[in-house]
């Protein structure tokens, strides 16, 4: 059912590197994203799909004549366009972009930029001087979170409790119709009542919507196994540190065998803006 990870046995080298880097980064200019993928205002979401599937990112900002608008996600591509059941070739970035955009400085702390990512809800474009230097991810935040008293938080104290799983023949259509309803970003996926595996929607986008792979496929085949989990009781700090070598967003959280929880990327950033 899982693939618990002891970090210091399985990486000792690796993890110390890490662990020395989570120090030495303290403002968003050292962690943010500096190539920003942009998308004209104009453009359906249908050339958005195809641009984040290729370059495997969830979003994109949107700009007209050269200028920054606002930000389009997989998320807006999952709610409010497929769900509703319309053409992503005849809907327009205009139309499902969150904007204005949430700013924040280059200089400003990793701190301050979780906390304006928990009270805004939302990645964070950075600018210096009025232009367009970087992009936030809670994805970034994480792989820099100091050691603080609120890292040392366990996963228990903010993960989500009601995790969703469905039975590996449901189909990957009902699955992003799921995700969609509950806005979540991933569900388990069981064979025999068992979780073996999760399906996000990031493989949604990449796997499905941008290679045009029919939606009827059982997501039984398409879902990352084995399961990656973190024990009950880890800290956030340990937790941040997993999902960065692991280069994931989300683990599934089990106690005495069984997965009694999900914590995101997300939610690890917010735990730290608290």
């Amino acid at each position: 059912m899982e693939n618990k990870i002891n970090l210091r046995e399985e990486f000792p080298t690796v993890m110390d590197r890490a662990y020395a880097q989570f120090k030495k980064h303290r403002f968003v200019k050292d962690i943010m994203t500096r190539d920003v993928t942009t998308i004209p205002l104009e453009a359906s979401m249908a050339e958005a799909t195809r641009v984040m599937g290729a370059k495997h990112i969830g979003s994109l900002i949107v700009e007209s004549d050269g200028k920054p608008l606002g930000i389009v996600t997989e998320r807006d591509l999952l709610s409010k366009v497929l769900v509703k059941g319309k053409n992503p070739k005849k809907i327009s970035v205009r139309e499902v972009m969150s904007a204005p955009l949430i700013t924040i400085e280059p200089e400003a702390t990793i701190k301050e930029a979780a906390r304006t990512m928990f009270s805004k809800k939302g990645r964070l474009a950075v600018f210096r001087g009025g232009e367009l230097v970087g992009i936030i991810t809670a994805a970034d935040l994480i792989r820099s979170l100091p050691e603080t008293s609120e890292t040392l938080l366990k996963v228990d104290d903010v993960m989500t409790k009601r995790v969703v799983m469905v039975p590996s023949n449901t189909s990957v259509e009902e699955v992003a119709q799921i995700m969609g309803e509950k806005r979540i970003g991933s569900v388990l996926v069981t064979r025999r009542g068992k979780p073996f595996g999760i399906f996000t929607e990031r493989d949604l986008l990449t796997t499905f919507i941008t290679r045009g792979k029919p939606l009827k496929t059982q997501v039984g085949k398409a879902v990352s196994s084995p399961l990656i989990t973190i024990p009950s009781g880890t800290s956030i700090h340990q937790t941040a540190l997993t999902m960065a070598l692991k280069h994931i967003r989300r683990l599934p959280v089990v106690k005495n065998k069984e997965i009694v929880g999900i914590i995101t990327a997300r939610d690890l950033a917010e735990a730290y803006a608290k």
